[in-house]
């Protein structure tokens, strides 16, 4: 529920203009980093204006020890939001280096480590045909889909009545550090044509916000909260993880945060609508009526949902990867398809959220580049 209306109780909220603190959970880039230029080599396309790049050649295998070529995939993923490689031989322990090189060579802080949802709820599901179990790798396949439908009943269901709008989100927000980047690897596509995954830019629908609108959005907090997995844990007995789940911050059993609506991505300074779907579902905007709350959450769902020009679609191949970053797309899966489906997916904790003031928009910073 939404916090007490604002002529009742409400707590003042802390003021986000201030400069920012460097601690061990900051990022320790002092300012945005700049491309290189070093993966101009391999042959890549846009696959939309505004979001998602293909390397349709490139083997992530063969630059995974060139920090160089890994910083710039980096800003790369951070500039265009996701970013697409076909039927890659990178295998899992590979996959979960690379997520950790993504964050640790953008200055990430040395507490954040690799982790998923798997770290809640412990899901003893195996990351390959030899049986291994990896507390650091998300699963997914017909068995975590049939653990998805048990625990959640129809939203995971190809034949679900709920609307899939409902599934856009960005990884475990609730956390007090939550994700920089993730990799999907899917191993096994389904035997029919479903199952593809969409992205939607964070960078683009501030940008949709007027002037006004942002100012306003500049100056808010959010409480990010998963009520799920207690619920979970409560009506089928699973065990959740209460220590520390990839960071020192992400402890206990509450899986509530507070962070700013419209985040600053440390990589490339632009400002990124940032409390929206999902994950603010059972949260609310503070320190705001419980009514003020649902409009702007409802808007902000919106802007992402109602506007297919900021979201890329991507149809899976066998082995292909997607690399996003958290902090600034959102993303679903799409449950229109039968029969086998597998991929591991790796998401690394990156810094705790914060606004700067001082930083851009997108279309703002694209703007200055063309005009320099």
């Amino acid at each position: 529920m939404a916090p007490p209306a604002a002529d009742i109780d409400l707590a003042p909220a802390a003021p986000l203009t201030a400069p920012v603190t460097k601690t061990v959970t900051s990022n320790k880039l002092t300012e945005p980093l700049k491309y290189s230029g070093s993966l101009d080599e391999f042959k890549s396309f846009e696959v939309t204006n505004v979001i998602g790049r293909e390397y349709p050649e490139l083997q992530l295998v063969d630059i995974l020890s060139d920090d160089n070529k890994i910083r710039d995939l980096a800003i790369t993923v951070s500039q265009r939001g996701v970013v697409f490689f076909r039927n890659q031989t990178l295998n899992i322990e590979d996959q979960k280096i690379l997520g950790q090189k993504l964050g640790e060579l953008t200055g990430k802080p040395d507490s954040s480590k690799a982790c998923h949802l798997t770290k809640v709820i412990k899901r003893g599901i195996a990351v390959d045909e030899n049986g291994k179990l990896d507390d650091e790798v998300s699963v997914i396949s017909s068995e975590t889909s049939k653990q998805n439908r048990k625990f959640y009943k129809d939203r995971f269901s190809a034949g679900s009545k709920k609307l899939a709008s409902e599934g856009w989100h960005a990884d475990i927000t609730f956390e007090r550090i939550p994700s920089d980047y993730a990799i999907l690897k899917i191993i096994q596509k389904p035997d029919d044509a479903g199952g593809d995954t969409l992205w939607a830019s964070g960078y683009e629908a501030y940008d949709r916000l007027s002037p006004e609108f942002q100012k306003i959005a500049d100056g808010l907090t959010a409480t990010h909260y998963q009520p799920a997995f207690v619920k979970v844990a409560k009506e089928f007995g699973e065990e959740l993880i209460e220590k520390e789940r990839g960071s020192p911050e992400n402890t206990g059993l509450d899986f509530t945060a507070s962070h700013p609506v419209v985040r600053t991505n440390p990589v490339t300074g632009w400002k990124s609508l940032f409390a929206a779907a999902h994950q603010v579902q059972h949260g609310w905007i503070d320190n705001v009526t419980p009514r003020e709350s649902e409009i702007l959450k409802t808007y902000f769902l919106q802007l992402i949902t109602e506007n297919h020009d900021l979201q890329v679609r991507f149809r899976w191949g066998k082995n292909d990867i997607a690399i996003w970053d958290n902090r600034s797309v959102f993303h679903t899966a799409t449950t229109d398809y039968s029969g086998k489906r597998k991929g591991n997916r790796v998401v690394s904790l990156g810094e705790k959220p914060y606004f700067d003031p001082k930083s851009v928009s997108r279309r703002q910073a694209l703007a200055n580049t063309a005009e320099t």
